[in-house]
């Protein structure tokens, strides 16, 4: 069985989804309830109520259920919470993932897998991204900060322990179940207003969005079938990887997507005039996962309006 936390939110349903595709029983690491949510009642899965704070109750699960892996999606970052201490929240941050490492290593997990995310490269270098550049230590935001801190203590751990830690650094990551709005980048909005109809809300965003603002985006779907591939794979050579697309997608692009099957969808963003853009390269993770993306954006468009419309809320 696979322990997934954060299993029951966005990016860990679609990978308990993918996991489930491929033969797996997993796990749902909750901190409310132990009832499996309804969208995942129809799977082989199982919920338990802890929090990766509590490290007696995460080790009671490994007393429930026979766990053979990990993948750590759980968000604790010292974020959102301008109330908050900052030094209580960071070491809350740190004891968490190392209270997962801690389990791992009692229950004899071979691999963990760990979400890492797309900004630990920065903004602002152009071409493709790849796993062996080197890393800017400034801070910039919370987010990156602690997952680059998480990746060299996954390093450390893992050449200590034996356990395989993979860092899985998340490009741009949209489609059902996801933040609306997404304060990072515009496209999810963007889909919303064409489901609905309406002109997209953008006030959610950090910044304001420009036509060729672009990002690696990866539909949802992909990335928990990718997040799945790295848990089950045997013989992964490397211990980070890029979840993503392999290529920039651009606001311009997204709406030129929807308009392929929303003709009528006439909203347009004011233009910045060309941008640098920058992508992930997938070449590690192809070469010894096999994955490749199944949605291009027409695709994820499609399939994205189709779920808002079918009367989900996000």
């Amino acid at each position: 069985m696979i322990l997934v936390t954060g299993g029951a939110g966005f990016i860990g349903s679609h990978t308990v989804r993918a996991l489930a595709a491929a033969g797996q029983e997993s796990v749902l690491l909750q901190r409310r309830t132990a009832e499996v949510p309804a969208s995942l009642a129809d799977l082989p899965v199982h919920a338990v109520r802890a929090d990766i704070g509590d490290l007696d109750a995460l080790l009671a699960v490994g007393k429930q259920h026979p766990i053979t892996g990990i993948v750590h999606l759980a968000v604790t970052l010292p974020w959102g919470d301008d109330a908050a201490d900052p030094i209580d929240t960071s070491a809350r941050s740190l004891e968490g993932y190392l209270n997962v490492v801690r389990a791992a290593r009692a229950w004899g997990v071979r691999r963990m897998v760990t979400a890492s995310t797309i900004g630990v490269y920065g903004f602002g270098t152009p071409g493709a991204l790849t796993e062996d550049m080197p890393l800017s230590l400034t801070h910039t935001h919370a987010i990156p900060t602690f997952k680059k801190i998480f990746e060299l203590l996954g390093g450390h751990l893992a050449a200590e322990t034996g356990i395989e830690i993979v860092n899985a650094r998340i490009s741009g990551t949209w489609g059902p179940g996801g933040h609306l709005p997404d304060p990072f980048f515009a496209a999810p909005s963007i889909l919303q207003g064409a489901a609905r109809g309406t002109a997209p809300d953008l006030t959610g965003l950090l910044r304001p969005a420009h036509a060729e603002d672009a990002l690696d985006l990866l539909y949802v779907r992909d990335t928990g079938r990718a997040l799945a591939l790295l848990q089950l794979t045997e013989g992964l050579r490397h211990g980070t990887y890029n979840v993503a697309s392999g290529h920039a997608t651009s606001n311009a692009d997204v709406i030129a997507a929807i308009r392929a099957g929303e003709p009528g969808f006439r909203f347009e963003l004011p233009s910045a005039g060309e941008q640098p853009r920058s992508w992930l390269d997938i070449s590690r993770l192809r070469e010894d996962t096999g994955f490749e993306p199944e949605y291009d954006t027409a695709a994820a468009a499609a399939d994205y309006i189709a779920w808002l419309r079918a009367g989900n809320e996000r």
